[in-house]
């Protein structure tokens, strides 16, 4: 026996859930389907746990795309201040904590009971454990048709949620770009995104027992530049700078590190030669940065000689190397622990209004399957929110 429904939503994440609220809102029959056993999986393990739900400066600008004019329509007509709205209307404490990053004060439960909540009030109805085997269009051209684990269903709208590669122990897979192809979609290529570099044997043997050293810095790379703290780690480099320069970082290409920022690091050091003739370069650059990094820098990339014996030329040579040092990593670790995934279904295929395909008219996709990729810092569950709502007004 075959069920019909208006709306079917593949994916109980952030913003499948998100979409299926705002389906049900309108009258619509919504059905959310999902392999996993829970809900909001990927919400719950987010922000360490207390998921950080959306930032106050969400804007188009801090979004990676093709077309990074896609994301506009979407972000302003539902922002994160709309979110926080619904969140308050729910008694949910929260609280920021730094660079506009929400996050609640309890846990990320509060946010996946919230939307489960306001699902339920809507009339939308959800199945879990339910893997879906086939999708094709009706007799007719019109609506879909689904198998499933738990039978057949029809619908006249679907929209794809079911997110990106990213972290696949969670169950990630790539089921909505499958079937963005099957439908003739384009797929904009993915790739890991908000992931830590790994280095190649020869610079790891140098810095693997670092790890867990942490150091603020500037960190360039395809072009983006972010200011927040760097971490070394037994593979190679991580913390919210690497993250962040690491959505557009190509394979092959340079990441340039400022170790010293915001400072004039060659005029310190003439400064610290002045006052302290006798210091080593070393102890001089162990003020400035942990010690144990610095005292490494001067194994492997500089002489640390005392500074009184260094001509202003080569301290001059030794500030630029540390606030310029170029650096090629070997790769990344992979979807295995990337955030997010980047790229993913063409935006030139989709409604920037709607989140409809063009040439598929009842289908939508919403959240990181789409190639529209935030930030670190709660951008991603903002770009979900603010798609699955567009859906949830049209499909």
């Amino acid at each position: 026996m075959t069920t019909h429904h208006d709306v079917i939503i593949v994916g109980a994440g952030a913003a499948g859930l998100y979409a299926a609220i705002f389906a049900g809102r309108r009258g619509r029959r919504v059905l959310v389907l999902d392999h996993a056993e829970a809900a909001g999986k990927k919400i719950l393990i987010s922000g360490g746990g207390r998921c950080n739900f959306t930032n106050l400066h969400a804007d188009p600008k801090r979004y990676l795309s093709d077309n990074p004019h896609f994301a506009i329509s979407a972000l302003k007509r539902h922002t994160q201040h709309d979110f926080i709205e619904l969140v308050d209307r729910h008694g949910i404490p929260w609280h920021e904590k730094k660079l506009g990053q929400l996050f609640c004060d309890r846990s990320a439960k509060d946010i996946v009971r919230m939307l489960l909540d306001e699902m339920a009030d809507s009339g939308a109805a959800l199945r879990l454990a339910c893997r879906v085997d086939g999708v094709e269009r009706g007799p007719d051209g019109q609506g879909f048709e689904l198998k499933t684990s738990h039978g057949g269903f029809t619908c006249d709208s679907l929209v794809l949620a079911t997110g990106g590669l990213s972290i696949p122990k969670m169950g990630a897979t790539g089921f909505a770009l499958d079937l963005a192809r099957q439908f003739g979609l384009k797929i904009v290529p993915t790739r890991p995104g908000l992931v830590p570099f790994t280095f190649a044997p020869d610079d790891l043997e140098r810095t693997r027992d670092l790890s867990g050293i942490a150091l603020d810095a500037w960190v360039e790379a395809g072009g983006a530049r972010f200011r927040e703290a760097l971490l070394l780690t037994h593979r190679g480099l991580s913390g919210p700078s690497i993250l962040q320069v690491s959505s557009y970082w190509a394979p092959g290409e340079f990441v340039t590190l400022d170790l010293a920022p915001d400072m004039d690091l060659a005029e310190h050091l003439k400064a610290q030669k002045r006052a302290r003739p006798n210091a080593e370069l070393k102890t001089v650059l162990g003020d400035l940065m942990p010690r144990r990094f610095a005292e490494r820098l001067c194994e492997t990339l500089l002489e640390s000689r005392p500074l009184g014996r260094m001509q202003d030329k080569e301290l001059a040579e030794a500030a630029a190397l540390l606030q310029g040092w170029r650096l090629r990593p070997a790769g990344t670790e992979g979807y295995r622990t990337a955030e997010v995934m980047v790229g993913g279904i063409d935006t030139n295929e989709l409604s920037s209004k709607t989140m409809e395909a063009r040439r598929v008219p009842g289908l939508y996709a919403v959240g990181e399957a789409v190639d529209v990729t935030g930030w670190l810092g709660g951008y991603n569950f903002q770009w979900a929110w603010s798609s699955g709502w567009v859906a949830g007004q049209a499909a």
